[in-house]
């Protein structure tokens, strides 16, 4: 091993920058943590994270994040790529998302059950590109003086209970807290102790990129066939669902040519000809979860505590929510303006959050199966989703709209994503947020409840004024992460928002 003796020793040291990674870190540091990421990976730049293959839908709660950390107008993709599904129809017969393949169509969402959605809400979806997505977090996280080391591969763990031990090979890192966030082949899990429980996969997924000597034999868009799927999102960017339990996948052979045409030929029962294979790449629809996100000083997020179907690009914004709430629970920590036991409510609230979408991944692996009872299920479902309360259900679990956290709260409002009430000037509570602090809403400019928000110095922002619309609220008490932790629609009791305070920003020793 290399003599380190005189290297800093972290706040926290990331494995893996990727967005998930990126974006923890960019929280962290805004927090004033001294952070390091290890990123195995010597380049960011790969076909697979550039359009077409890159493309990532970020719903509504990824958006409000970057919104509310002022990064959402750095990215230019969602600003020129609007529609992926134009060939599928306009006006409310529009294609604005997914399930197992079924179109969601803009027509039959009744958007007004969303009674939290403003007018000046985000918005409910927005395409992204994983390239640009890395770049723009990258380049936050060194002006905020994130050490990013490229081509550093974590090989082994040792911790204490202060501490961590980071091993790549012969060099050593040091930090009091380690965070696994290098994808679903982890290495943090993997040495770290954690168990990693779920259920096999049902199919191998390609993406390729190929030229075709005829790909007008394929039709456009989602196909769903009686051997399988495959997608021509345009000519030779495919992408195709073989259902063979997984088993190329697991095999870990070479994508040939042949190979791959094979699979074309037999999911879209035509003769189509693959004349040269540029790119190629495979995965499942294996859903797994880590039992526990924390094994004392290492702690997990994003694929590497959770892995699933990329089917409708749930697993990004899983990942990015991890990071939300992590972020400032950990600095919280670290500052020891909040006891460790804090740390124990990422896990009870991004557990369950990870499990549901397991579910949902699995639930469309299941009605996508060549089978007929498959098929039986996948006719049922288009029924539903043609109806305003299916198609408004389902938009509201793909887009993140329906999330919330089971938070102690009397108002419904509490435990959701705060809605992004307008000021008459224009300014929005989003951009009130860019720091990562709490904030304290109070619609009717109270002194005490200034007085009270002052107690609390920088970890609580103090925000007052009529909004355009209240929502019938009094007063809004918001965590870091932008989820809503009390709420009032009558005359606030100051006790009742500074117990919430204490639960979720400081002293909690003092409940």
């Amino acid at each position: 091993m290399s003599n380190d003796q005189h290297q800093p020793v972290y706040d926290v040291i990331i494995s893996g920058a990727g967005p998930v990674g990126l974006f923890l870190a960019c929280e962290l540091a805004m927090a004033k943590c001294s952070v390091l990421m290890l990123e195995k990976a010597e380049n960011l730049h790969s076909p697979l994270k550039q359009l077409p293959f890159g493309l990532r839908g970020l719903n509504a709660l990824s958006v409000e994040a970057l919104y509310r950390r002022g990064l959402l107008e750095q990215l230019e993709v969602p600003k020129r790529l609007k529609d992926p599904h134009s060939h599928a129809g306009q006006g409310p017969r529009r294609q604005v998302g997914h399930f197992a393949g079924i179109p969601l169509l803009s027509g039959n969402i009744d958007a007004s059950q969303w009674r939290h959605r403003l007018p000046s809400s985000t918005d409910t979806i927005l395409l992204s590109e994983m390239e640009e997505l890395e770049t723009v977090l990258a380049r936050r996280a060194e002006a905020l003086d994130v050490d990013i080391r490229r081509g550093l591969a974590i090989t082994d763990v040792e911790q204490t209970e202060d501490g961590v031990t980071v091993a790549c090979d012969d060099r050593r890192f040091q930090g009091q807290w380690l965070v696994g966030c290098d994808g679903a082949r982890s290495v943090v899990r993997k040495v770290g102790g954690f168990e990693f429980h779920g259920t096999e996969p049902e199919f191998t997924g390609y993406s390729a990129h190929v030229d075709l000597i005829d790909p007008e034999k394929l039709r456009p868009g989602r196909n769903m066939t009686p051997a399988g799927m495959y997608l021509q999102s345009q000519p030779g960017y495919l992408m195709i669902q073989d259902f063979d339990a997984g088993s190329f996948h697991g095999a870990d052979k070479p994508i040939t040519l042949e190979h791959l045409q094979e699979v074309l030929r037999r999911i879209s029962n035509t003769d189509v000809t693959i004349s040269a294979l540029h790119i190629a790449t495979t995965w499942t629809d294996r859903a797994r979860q880590a039992t526990t996100y924390r094994n004392g000083r290492v702690l997990l997020a994003g694929d590497a505590a959770h892995i699933h179907a990329p089917l409708g690009g749930q697993g990004l914004n899983l990942g990015l929510g991890d990071a939300m709430n992590l972020g400032w629970k950990l600095a919280a920590t670290i500052h020891e303006i909040a006891p460790e036991h804090l740390m124990d409510s990422y896990f009870a609230e991004r557990h369950p959050i990870g499990a549901k979408v397991l579910d949902w991944s699995r639930a469309q692996a299941a009605i996508m199966k060549p089978t007929p009872d498959a098929r039986a299920l996948n006719a049922i479902m288009r029924d539903l989703m043609e109806t305003r309360d299916g198609a408004t259900y389902i938009a509201g679990r793909v887009w993140g709209v329906a999330t919330h956290y089971d938070l102690c709260g009397d108002h419904p409002l509490v435990g959701h994503s705060v809605p992004n009430f307008e000021f008459p000037d224009g300014a929005t509570i989003g951009e009130f947020m860019h720091d990562g602090h709490g904030m304290l809403l109070d619609f009717d400019s109270r002194a005490p409840l200034k007085a009270l928000a002052n107690e609390y110095g920088d970890q609580l922002t103090y925000v007052s004024g009529r909004a355009k619309e209240q929502l019938g609220l009094s007063a809004v008490l918001i965590r870091p992460d932008g989820f809503v932790a009390w709420a009032s629609d009558t005359e606030p009791q100051e006790q009742s928002i500074r117990q919430s305070a204490d639960l979720w920003f400081a002293r909690m020793e003092r409940l």
